[in-house]
């Protein structure tokens, strides 16, 4: 399995953007997929989770409202729409996936077998 993100930039405060991971790889959909950040000096976040069917979604407190997960099993790709970006958004963002997470566990880091290589967001 292989996970490649974009739709990483550089945008103002106020302003939008969507992120992609495509997946290859996968036998199924049956896999959960969550999003996370790492700003520099800082530990890896949590930003957003959903399930395999996409009737499950998750987000950290601080996105909820702003950013919106949403999955295209079809594509196999899922997506983060971001809004209303802040300076504190800047980050590396990474997708991940597991066939096997919960409610409970899918904010979790060690939840997840597959990583992408990251995109970088950067709100100024």
């Amino acid at each position: 399995v292989q996970l490649v993100e974009s739709g990483g930039g550089s945008v103002q405060a106020g302003g939008s953007l969507r992120l992609s991971c495509e997946g290859s790889g996968f036998t199924d959909s049956n896999y959960c997929m969550g999003w996370f950040r790492q700003a520099p000096g800082k530990e890896l976040e949590w930003v957003s989770g959903i399930n395999s069917g996409g009737g499950s979604t998750y987000y950290l407190d601080s996105v909820k409202g702003r950013f919106t997960i949403s999955r295209d099993n079809a594509k196999n790709t899922v997506y983060l729409q971001m809004n209303s970006l802040k300076p504190e958004d800047t980050a590396m963002y990474y997708c991940a996936a597991d066939r096997y997470c919960t409610s409970a566990t899918i904010t979790t880091e060690m939840t997840y077998r597959y990583w992408g290589q990251g995109t970088q967001v950067t709100v100024s």
